[in-house]
């Protein structure tokens, strides 16, 4: 059982998200609790169900107050004051009662109360926070003291920190602690290797506190984390969040800074990045607050290397945030005289290349090259070679790309993937495969194609590393959209754009656009001709055919600006095969200008060396030619390509090639 999941850590959620997935084969029930604020994504499972949780009955709540109150005759007409007063809500009635029994209305003890006489109503607060502070008001003076020393150290914490923080003798303290329990506002458990303290509801710590002053509440939080430093010293890394929280608190911004820092890294090392975003940007708001020195921007260029690979990964490879934080890195770089981490060349080349700036993207990827020969470091050289391999691949140049890929994964060391995370968002392993799958399908080898994808995916759940699975199972998606295997796309693709929808007419395409807008949102251009091309096919399988046009000349003037020509081919061979549809040409004129269409996406395939792409052209201008009676042209331009290959003959491009040539026989 999970409660109060409107209060949650982010650690926790990304675990719950993870268990929630195994509860079906399980013989386990899991209750959580939660106000209707908190969002999750579980609702969509057969085996999730929701119960709305109101006030409680009145039957209950007579139960309840039963309870806490007794049977006593006295009582009958309390009842429905503290239910008016309450509406039911059960650690109100609680606290009502606790009111009650503390100023002196009801006699006797919890379960065996009475009342001398009934009042005609209660002069209580109306809400269960000024229930709580009346409360803390009525106590002794070392109890209220005490109880405001223990909000601030947190809702649970063991009894040895207490003793740091709090200037009490032994006996005191304990003495007080009891009576505090005795009155329902802290509760002891046991634990290991001591005893722990927790608040009864965070409501009440989170009262108790609002009472503290501002000053003092500095002070104790400055204690307190001396208290922790003090305690864990051989476990410090445990308690970085804490530490960051009470320094935040207690103004010592310095060790406010020091623990921000690690407590950000430490969750983007656990893939919490949102929580790690928020640590080092409040890092870097307290940094602002020194004096502007070169150890400041040292430390400011710190925080934006975390903070850069954070946003790389939250907020999307091409949003403008990341730009505006790499700039900034980048400009530090220069004012330090530095080359700059290879962090913050990597992240640049990212963002780059995901806004399809291939031109910088590529001068970025010689910068990192020239530091990778300079330096002889195997992680950075895997970068540049990967970096490198990429940008051609995208301009259309696979036969160079796969060379620089071959050496990019030839450098990989998988006992370095630890490494390898601190310096890129996703491990390179499954990135230069997943990236030489789809080169080796280009160049005409779909089979050594699928088995790097595949090699891909199985290093991407080996390392249990989310984003870089994330991109495994992204590209093998779009390995088998080219390979033109829709079923294996849909098996993929539940985490990326629904291409398997394409043939559901209306409804896929609107998800197909609502897909494509939400990733050009996050500031990514990369693959925009790709996406273009799939939806442009999609418009023609559902015979809105001018749609279908516009889309392929949107993406080809697209290709004519950004140079991203890896799908250039394929969105000529589109164009002629949308052409063929359209109801307002006559079929030879139609015809005409479709064949042109067929023959430039040839010569592009060829200038390529894209073979696979040459062989879906080809195929398309035979099938046209194959109806106007052309036979033995068919033959003279399908049969060389069809017979170069030399695998992947289950593939669809080979089937209808060879089943067109087998026509001709």
């Amino acid at each position: 059982m999970f409660e109060d999941l409107h209060w949650i850590d982010t650690e926790t959620q990304g675990f719950l998200d993870t268990f929630t997935d195994s509860v079906a084969s399980a013989n386990l029930l899991l209750l959580v609790n939660y106000r209707p604020e908190y969002k999750h994504e579980w609702g969509q499972k057969t085996y999730y169900r929701q119960l709305r949780l109101g006030p409680l009955g009145k039957a209950e709540a007579d139960e309840l107050l039963t309870f806490l109150l007794g049977t006593d005759a006295s009582l009958t007409a309390l009842k429905p004051l503290v239910l008016e007063k309450t509406e039911g809500t059960p650690f109100f009635v609680e606290e009502v009662v606790q009111t009650l029994a503390e100023e002196g209305v009801l006699r006797g003890g919890r379960g065996n109360y009475s009342l001398e006489a009934t009042p005609t109503e209660l002069h209580i607060s109306p809400t269960v926070q000024g229930v709580l502070a009346a409360r803390i008001d009525r106590l002794t003076a070392e109890e209220k003291e005490l109880l405001q020393q223990l909000s601030v150290i947190g809702r649970q914490f063991p009894v040895s920190l207490v003793e740091q923080v709090v200037s009490q003798p032994e006996a005191d303290l304990y003495r007080v602690l009891s009576s505090l329990q005795s009155k329902e506002f802290l509760y002891e458990q046991p634990a290991f290797p001591e005893v722990e303290y927790l608040f009864k509801h965070v409501l009440t710590q989170d009262v108790a506190y609002r009472t503290v002053l501002q000053e003092q509440r500095k002070g104790l939080h400055e204690r307190t984390g001396q208290g922790i430093e003090s305690l864990y010293t051989d476990s410090l890394d445990d308690h970085y969040s804490e530490l960051a929280t009470h320094y935040s608190r207690s103004g010592n911004t310095e060790k406010a800074i020091e623990y921000l820092y690690l407590a950000g890294e430490q969750a983007s090392q656990r893939s919490a990045n949102e929580e790690a975003a928020s640590y080092l940007t409040e890092a870097l708001a307290l940094l602002k607050t020194l004096p502007d020195t070169p150890t400041r921007s040292q430390q400011e260029l710190m925080l934006l290397v975390t903070l850069g690979s954070t946003l790389l990964l939250t907020k999307g490879w091409g949003a403008e945030e990341v730009k505006t934080v790499l700039t900034r890195a980048q400009e530090l770089c220069h004012y330090l005289g530095e080359t700059g981490p290879p962090n913050i060349i990597f992240g640049l080349w990212v963002m780059y290349f995901s806004r399809a700036e291939y031109a910088q993207a590529r001068a970025i990827g010689e910068q990192f090259r020239t530091l990778a020969h300079a330096t002889q470091n195997s992680a950075y050289l895997l970068g540049a070679c990967y970096t490198v391999g990429a940008n051609l691949y995208q301009v259309g140049e696979p036969m160079r790309a796969r060379e620089q890929l071959d050496h990019a994964i030839s450098l990989y060391d998988r006992q370095q993937a630890h490494t390898l995370l601190a310096l890129y968002p996703t491990d390179l392993g499954v990135e230069g495969r997943s990236m030489q799958a789809v080169v080796l399908w280009l160049l005409g080898y779909p089979e050594q194609g699928l088995q790097r994808s595949q090699e891909a995916l199985s290093l991407a759940q080996e390392l249990a590393h989310p984003f870089s699975l994330a991109f495994a199972m992204s590209s093998t998606a779009l390995l088998h959209q080219f390979r033109r295997e829709r079923q294996a796309v849909q098996d993929r693709a539940e985490a990326v754009i629904a291409l398997a929808e394409q043939e559901h007419g209306g409804a896929g395409l609107s998800q197909l656009r609502e897909g494509l807008a939400a990733w050009w949102a996050t500031g990514a251009e990369l693959w925009r001709s790709q996406f273009l091309a799939v939806l442009a096919e999609a418009y023609g399988k559902d015979e809105q055919v001018e749609e279908g046009l516009s889309t392929v000349a949107e993406a080809l003037a697209f290709v004519e600006r950004t140079e991203e020509r890896y799908y250039e081919a394929e969105l000529y061979r589109l164009q002629g095969e949308l052409t063929l549809q359209a109801d307002k040409r006559s079929p030879e004129a139609k015809g005409k200008e479709a064949a042109a269409c067929f023959h430039k996406a040839i010569e592009v395939a060829r200038s390529q060396q894209a073979k696979s792409w040459e062989l879906r052209a080809a195929t398309s201008l035979a099938r046209l030619w194959q109806q106007q009676g052309k036979r033995a042209e068919v033959h003279e331009l399908l049969a060389p390509v069809y017979e170069w290959f030399t695998e992947g003959f289950d593939t669809a491009d080979l089937k209808d090639a060879k089943i067109l040539l087998g026509v001709l026989i």
